[in-house]
């Protein structure tokens, strides 16, 4: 995501980072979780579960420095098991770690396009290793954490395309245009787990629909589901079930179901009748 940019729509990604720590602290593997975001390659410590001090709270980490800034640098994770005698990391952050009494500790990145996004670390207070088990949870939860933030980056894209069309006159951008970011909205959709934003995210396409709506037939008492609107968006663009489908994480078979409810609803015997009308009735752009 562009740092710079803002964002009305897009949930503090902190948040998220906050979630995936508890969601890792309630599989008991580790009682010391922490992590935080990188912004203009420094990483910027702000999320904790289980520490005893406010030491580390607020840390930045330039690159190549400590654990963090080592795997910022490198994109992969560093593990030691005696932080304070470990020779593989520069040590300018050894009073806030060793303060709280941490030894073993291991640092993975959140990776998104290629790039290190955030750091989640584990750490016990013993100077034994950490554990296969624990690895394999931290790397899970990053990759987790790494492909929300890519579905968010992905809105975010998809949105300013939309703030564009909407500071546009529908004659100053094409109808096929405004109609395949309005599929491409839909599309989107479907993959964010945050329900607020994927419902905003629908309202947004319909401001697009409105923008090619007719005057005539403003007022309509056909009522389509979101889903039944996903499909139809697609089909319009000419896309078959299977397309469709793929574009919306649905089988085929679904696709075709909502696509007979929608026909039902707008009395209509062909999927191109389906488009016309619901592009009649302001559904569709």
């Amino acid at each position: 995501m562009n740092r710079h940019a803002s964002s009305l729509l897009r949930p503090r990604d902190g948040d998220a980072m906050r979630g995936e720590l508890r969601t890792i602290a309630a599989q008991g593997v580790v009682p010391v979780l922490f992590g935080g975001e990188v912004q203009d390659g420094t990483l910027h410590l702000s999320e904790f579960v289980g520490t005893r001090t406010n030491n580390l709270k607020g840390l930045a980490i330039p690159p190549r420095s400590g654990m963090g800034g080592r795997v910022v640098a490198q994109g992969s994770p560093v593990t030691v098991n005696d932080y304070g005698n470990s020779q593989s990391i520069t040590h300018h952050f050894d009073r806030p770690v060793l303060s709280e009494g941490l030894h073993s500790i291991i640092a993975v990145p959140v990776m998104v396009s290629g790039k290190s996004r955030a750091v989640l670390y584990a750490a016990i207070r013993d100077s034994a290793p950490l554990g296969d088990r624990t690895a394999d949870v931290m790397v899970s939860a990053s990759r987790r954490l790494g492909m929300e933030f890519a579905i968010r980056d992905e809105v975010d894209r998809r949105l300013q395309l939309l703030q564009a069309a909407a500071a546009t006159t529908a004659d100053g951008m094409s109808s096929e245009e405004i109609r395949g970011v309005h599929a491409e909205l839909r599309s989107v959709a479907q993959t964010v787990t945050d329900t607020d934003l994927q419902t905003k995210l629908r309202g947004l396409s319909q401001r697009l629909a409105n923008l090619l709506r007719p005057t005539a037939d403003a007022e309509s008492d056909v009522a389509l589901t979101p889903r039944e609107v996903d499909v139809l968006s697609q089909v319009a663009l000419g896309c078959t079930n299977i397309e469709a489908g793929q574009r919306l994480s649905l089988r085929p078979e679904t696709v075709k179901s909502y696509l007979r409810s929608a026909m039902g609803k707008l009395d209509a015997s062909s999927r191109h009748e389906a488009v016309v009308t619901a592009r009649r009735l302001g559904l569709l752009p």
